[in-house]
């Protein structure tokens, strides 16, 4: 039977004490009794049993109850930004689209829901820091910015990658690789490398950086794809791309004294696309002149030849009459526009009036002054006086 220590001075010991001297101590809290609190849970729970006591109609409610709330625990939602895929004894059977869903409770089936529709950004070669004041900043890493070019130099570049998963992937996703975004970062700063590696300094440094970014992300697509990881890449986004910090001042005159020669160049070039146009023009022109005054000349001699023989046929039947036709069209031709006044060497006279038909052809004046008109007419009076 249990000791027990009785009051005042109980006990072999005396005073209450135990064998060590150390009697239970009136002070300080009681720990609980475990057997009164379950005896108290047993009294509540036959409350809400019929009739009181845990019978057949009792355990059957509390395994009614069990089942109910193990199907419930199958519901499950998948954010906006997320995709599900539910794992049926471990192996995927289907996708679940955002919203509320619903598997076969556990263990039965499980649901994963990781982040496959949105859009993930790593940087490669730099570093974005947001300090306690709010300001953001960026730091260098040159373990990763360093880089090897085709024509040995060694470019500084910092790039950014967007990716995300691929629509009906997600199971290739979750399952293939097993830790994502550092198999995207080691990709892309691998094919960046091998992109670089193959193209000469100038070129980067100046027009060559959407071929860059458009040959890094083909070759980190086929890669992942070869990986089987699920994952596509939308863009990737060169950020700076500059000579190492020692020599970029002796990079940028480079670069000024090459820009200066390309707008040179460019100057020189406007130049003769304008004068050899107009260059080419003038000696089109002087050519078709040429041209038409050689068509000119030769069809005007070859008219001349044929008239002359003609002329000599006729001269050969007649010479007389040829050779006094020649003289009259001759003089005809001298003095058709000329002033003539025919003097008559047999009459006394002298000079011979003669009507002017020429006058006739030339219109009449219509605005004259009155003194002008009056001199006109006092000549015509003295001519016909004549």
């Amino acid at each position: 039977m249990p000791w027990t220590p009785q009051g005042g001075g109980g006990g072999p010991w005396g005073g209450g004490k135990g064998p060590w001297g150390g009697g239970p101590q009136s002070s300080g809290p009681t720990p609980p009794d475990l057997e009164e609190i379950l005896r108290r849970g047993q009294d509540k729970l036959r409350r809400f049993l019929p009739g009181g006591s845990f019978g057949s109609y009792g355990l059957m409610w509390l395994a009614i109850a069990a089942v109910v709330l193990w199907g419930f625990s199958g519901f499950f939602r998948v954010e906006p930004d997320e995709l599900g895929v539910v794992l049926r004894f471990g192996q995927e059977v289907r996708e679940a689209q955002p919203g509320l869903n619903y598997h076969l409770p556990y263990p039965i089936e499980t649901a994963l829901t990781p982040k496959a529709l949105r859009i993930n950004k790593i940087d490669i070669g730099m570093r974005t820091i947001n300090d306690i004041s709010a300001r953001t900043s960026t730091r260098d890493v040159p373990e990763e910015s360093l880089m090897l070019t085709g024509d040995e130099n060694i470019v500084d570049v910092d790039f950014s990658v967007l990716w995300k998963v691929k629509p009906n992937s997600v199971g290739d996703y979750l399952f293939n690789i097993q830790n994502p975004e550092g198999t995207v970062k080691a990709v892309a700063e691998s094919a960046m490398r091998e992109v670089i590696g193959r193209s000469d300094i100038q070129p980067i440094l100046t027009g060559a950086r959407q071929t860059i970014e458009a040959a890094v992300q083909d070759l980190m697509q086929k890669t992942l794809d070869h990986y089987g990881a699920g994952i596509m890449v939308t863009q990737v986004q060169l950020q700076k791309v500059d000579p190492p910090q020692q020599v970029i001042d002796a990079f940028r005159d480079v670069q000024a004294a090459r820009i200066d020669q390309d707008r040179a160049v460019n100057e020189a070039q406007t130049y003769a696309n304008r004068v050899i146009p107009q260059a080419r023009g003038n000696v089109a022109k002087i050519t078709q002149a040429a041209e038409a005054y050689k068509s000119q000349t030769v069809a005007q001699a070859t008219g001349e030849t044929s008239r002359f023989l003609q002329i000599y046929e006729q001269y050969r039947k007649a010479p007389d009459v040829t050779r006094e036709r020649m003289y009259l069209e001759t003089m005809e031709r001298v003095l058709g526009g000329t002033d003539k006044v025919i003097i008559d060497s047999k009459d006394g006279n002298g000079v011979v009036p003669y009507l002017p038909l020429n006058e006739l052809t030339k219109p009449p004046q219509t605005s004259q002054t009155p003194s002008s008109s009056s001199s006109v007419s006092s000549s015509s009076s003295t001519g016909g006086s004549r």
